[in-house]
């Protein structure tokens, strides 16, 4: 335990739902090294349950593309004046930045004008593209700290502040229970398989991505009426958003809240969106196919400005097709289906893609992410 003089301050900012999760993870680290340590912020169910105050829920805010992000500009507004009024009114001892990035790159801003030390946590993506945001951030930053090891070139050619913590995703994804008392609890059969369904964390993802899926599902269901389907139900995703298209879906789904690596660990092969949760499946070694839609001008852009071939961090991570993305105009309910069957019912294809998996599991190493930005922050504090 860290022995501390004082009681510190951080204010954390936390846009999405991955985001909440790992501030909550650092949070509840943080008050194992020094247990007077007070958290403050914007962020969501993960991060209250960990103690801190939040002054600001994120439900509303967490969305991607630009179009999205527009319709949304007005809560984000407001969201960030709040956290700004917080960082001159109250003076913390560090911001902690949690991805959602340009958002977090003003208030980052804002927070080193009052002479507050900013910690950056997650570093945006900039070996996919725009690589002169390197620059940008090291201005509004006291340091990165990056999740993948390969980032850290990208900061130190630049001379910015920069650690390599490890991903946070290594030390959450372990399930609660057995992989039988898993099927015993969702009551699920043993003798069937099992497809996993994962429409994301987002609102507007869930408008656009999860149809499509249970479309797939009724194909699915159709040509393997012995298959089961499960949803592991984002903590960011109201029963209400998914009941509206739930209820007019003609195969059952098993629904299940909180477990997401229970779920998971009973599928044979998943539906995903891309995200953290395709890195958090692939830990747990599930065959997969990896989606996603934008609206049409966020997705025309992105194709101008992005650099690397994936968008499947399982994929990245390797530096090669692993699992199989279908991306816009692919993503139809025929292709989702046929992917899944293939990975159900070709043994050599299956294993593969398992291996190729197991593989990216290792690349990552053996996690410590949470304690590691835990170890960071005291030290940026002068704490430890």
């Amino acid at each position: 335990m860290t022995n501390s003089p004082t009681s510190y301050t951080l204010l954390f900012s936390a846009g999405e739902s991955s985001g909440d999760q790992h501030a909550a993870n650092m949070f509840l680290e943080l008050q194992q090294h020094c247990p007077t340590i007070r958290g403050i912020g914007m962020g969501g169910s993960k991060m209250r349950q960990a103690g801190v105050d939040v002054r600001y829920d994120s439900a509303g805010i967490g969305v991607i593309g630009l179009v999205e992000i527009l319709k949304h500009y007005g809560e984000a507004s407001r969201a960030l004046s709040l956290l700004k009024q917080i960082v001159a009114d109250e003076k913390p001892d560090l911001v902690v930045c949690v991805d959602y990035k340009e958002f977090n790159l003003r208030l980052a801003r804002f927070a080193k004008s009052q002479g507050v030390k900013v910690l950056f946590y997650v570093s945006p993506q900039v070996w996919a593209w725009r690589p002169g945001r390197v620059k940008t951030y090291g201005k509004a930053i006291d340091m990165m700290a990056v999740i993948f090891p390969f980032e850290t070139q990208y900061y130190e050619a630049e001379n910015v502040p920069v650690r390599y913590v490890g991903h946070p995703s290594v030390d959450k994804v372990h399930p609660q229970r057995s992989r039988s008392e898993d099927f015993d609890v969702f009551g699920l059969d043993p003798n069937r398989p099992v497809v996993g369904i994962l429409p994301g964390s987002r609102g507007n993802e869930i408008k656009r991505i999860l149809p499509v899926m249970l479309a797939a599902a009724a194909i699915l269901k159709a040509q393997r009426p012995e298959l089961q389907f499960v949803l592991p139900q984002a903590d960011s995703i109201s029963d209400a958003e998914l009941t509206a298209h739930l209820d007019n879906c003609s195969v059952a789904i098993h629904v299940v809240k909180q477990q997401p690596y229970d779920a998971i660990q009973c599928c044979d092969a998943v539906l995903t969106t891309s995200g953290t949760a395709s890195l958090e499946i692939a830990l747990l070694g599930v065959p997969m196919v990896i989606v996603y839609r934008l609206a049409a001008f966020s997705y025309w852009l992105g194709k101008r400005l992005v650099k690397i071939p994936f968008i499947g961090l399982p994929n990245i991570i390797a530096g090669k097709s692993v699992v199989k993305e279908l991306i816009q105009e692919q993503l139809t309910p025929e292709n989702l289906a046929a992917e899944i069957l293939q990975l159900l019912g070709n043994g050599d294809y299956r294993q593969r893609c398992i291996s190729e998996l197991q593989a990216v599991k290792r690349q990552l190493g053996d996690g410590g992410g949470s304690k590691n930005m835990a170890l960071l922050a005291l030290e940026m504090l002068g704490g430890s």
